[in-house]
């Protein structure tokens, strides 16, 4: 059996393959059209996938889509009705988009399958998505799941349980009680672009005092012994779909906003501190509501806001949980895969057999098309016989590297095939980086890849982190071993590596290791701010000529630039 995941409906678009229960591969559409967060419809990415697993579009059996268009439409038109003056941009946003959504899914549709025989169309609502197909594609058969984001058809939370072959909800919390946008809300007033530079939001609030602004904070969102979100919503116009999502009453209470590409305030890290402060404490009321209400010994957190790594982190050392698992794709961009395997096992019952362990699910390029592409640019390359050993060497001299190597990683993080690698030892290369290469926030922190065998060492976690979604602390005595990957609060977002998974990348910290007795790297996705993760060899060219990279490691070659005299 062969089916077609698709997120169009929301941003981070994206396409999956399963052929017979297997994750074939998962593609997000950013990395083609190189608009990054791209809402457009996966064209680029179904075909690539079709073209790696082999097949023609005719073979597909089901069609399976991470929304259901005309769920809660009484309730959006009601919406819109009892607030008429500020209806239009909701309108705009929750109605007519998605009837232009839908015109442009059923084209694809018609250019795609023609007169044939159209494969059956699935149309799962979106947290399900969320919730069932991480719950499925995980390594449990029992567990306690928790999904939250902005906002889906209309629910904005969802809590529920997951046994064996079957889901059921609890309760969900409902637009515009959301968390997430409590959360984008906040991006938008530290000068950052909501629903998209969350993860700056989260870096920047070790830097702040979360006791100013505390119990301010907490009476902007609540969470009853049940699990359900409360928003107040005079501080806040995020619920109208206007163009700031803050009200007068939340400036009065927490001051200024800081202007996009504006200096940083104290007040700003403060405010950023208090609120990741109330998630994490929203998130674990949520949780034990859910642990006493289950008595599951694990924990699923799907959505969005799942890529707040350190309220996965929090959650993973007090929630009660023996582990917690994350989708690598935890936003929009996995609900292709979680649409379709919440179709496979929900809807058709189909027995369990796939575990979504290993990220590396994207196409990848052979030696033969790099050296093509390296030829046709006339550049100088040299092909190495051990390119883990010869990037090792070039790490342990301080310089900084792009990574290119192998099956591409499906997810924000990049996870050692598409990376920026350098060595952490350095104390000023987190601001090397951040100023030369990525050209970004001096503050932006970077993270560590450890090979599993030796994260314990270095790293207060006793579980695995295969997708550098679960913040832990890095060990007192290690702290000035591995400066340039500890935050300013001690912490960092750990990715363990398993030679299992990703060969390579495995060897390449092993070698790091050898010379310098550390065997953990510095990764940092292999991009400049504003782009998508490179996806070809001309990506990985462009992105290593405009940035100060000083080498680039692409498949069996290597190239090397020359310092100025």
């Amino acid at each position: 059996m062969i089916v077609l995941g698709l997120n169009y409906y929301f941003h981070d678009s994206s396409a999956a393959l399963v052929i017979d229960g297997e994750l074939v591969v998962a593609l997000e559409e950013e990395r083609f059209t190189r608009n990054k967060h791209t809402r457009e419809f996966p064209e680029n990415a179904v075909r690539e996938c079709l073209r790696i697993a082999g097949i023609s579009a005719d073979q597909i059996d089901h069609v399976a889509v991470s929304i259901q268009p005309t769920h809660s439409w009484d309730k959006k038109v009601l919406y819109a009705l009892k607030k008429p003056h500020k209806a239009a941009p909701f309108i705009k946003h929750e109605l007519i988009n998605g009837f232009f959504k839908q015109r442009r899914f059923k084209k694809w549709c018609t250019d795609t399958f023609g007169a044939g025989k159209a494969p059956n169309i699935a149309f799962i609502e979106h947290h399900m998505s969320h919730a069932a197909g991480t719950f499925f594609v995980s390594p449990y058969k029992d567990a306690a799941i928790m999904a939250i984001d902005g906002s889906g058809e209309w629910a904005c939370a969802w809590l529920g349980h997951g046994k064996d072959n079957k889901v059921s909800c609890f309760n969900e919390s409902v637009f515009p009680n959301s968390l997430g946008s409590v959360y984008e809300s906040v991006t938008e007033f530290c000068g950052f672009k909501p629903n998209y530079d969350e993860g700056k939001t989260m870096g920047l609030a070790p830097l702040g005092d979360a006791s100013r602004f505390i119990d301010d904070a907490r009476k902007t969102v609540s969470v009853s012994d049940e699990g359900q979100i409360t928003v107040d919503l005079s501080y806040f116009n995020y619920q109208f779909w206007g163009y700031q999502r803050c009200a007068p009453k939340f400036y009065e209470v927490f001051g200024t906003p800081r202007a996009m590409d504006g200096e940083f305030e104290e007040h700003h890290h403060d405010v950023a501190a208090a609120f990741q402060q109330v998630l994490e404490e929203c998130a674990l009321k949520m949780a034990a509501f859910l642990k006493q209400k289950t008595q599951a010994p694990h924990l699923i957190i799907a959505g969005g806001v799942a890529l707040n790594s350190v309220m996965n982190g929090r959650l993973l050392r007090e929630a009660g949980f023996e582990d917690v698992y994350i989708m690598p794709a935890a936003g929009d961009n996995g609900t292709s895969i979680g649409a379709a395997y919440t179709l496979l096992h929900q809807e058709l019952n189909l027995p369990r057999s796939f575990v979504h362990d290993n990220p590396y699910v994207g196409n990848e390029y052979s030696d033969d098309e790099i050296e093509q592409t390296l030829k046709k640019f006339k550049l100088n390359y040299k092909s190495s016989s051990d390119i883990a050993a010869d990037t090792a060497d070039l790490l342990e001299a301080g310089k900084i590297g792009g990574w290119f190597q192998g099956r591409m990683e499906i997810g924000p993080r990049a996870l050692g095939s598409r990376s920026i690698v350098a060595n952490p030892a350095f104390p000023d290369m987190k601001d090397k980086i951040n100023a030369e290469v990525k050209f970004r926030e001096a503050y932006r922190p970077f993270a560590p890849s450890a090979t599993i065998e030796a994260a314990k060492e270095f790293f207060d976690i006793d579980v695995e982190a295969p997708f550098m979604l679960k913040v832990c602390q890095v060990k007192e005595d290690k702290q000035s071993v591995i400066p340039a990957i500890t935050h300013v609060d001690g912490s960092a977002r750990l990715q363990t590596v398993r030679s299992e998974s990703h060969p390579l990348y495995h060897a390449l910290i092993s070698q790091l290791g050898n010379r310098t007795d550390v065997p953990v790297v510095l990764n940092t996705s292999f991009n400049i701010q504003g782009e998508p993760v490179c996806e070809s060899p001309r990506d990985a060219i462009r992105c290593f000529y405009s940035t100060g990279l000083d080498f680039l490691a692409i498949g069996s070659f290597l190239i090397e630039k020359q310092a100025a005299q």
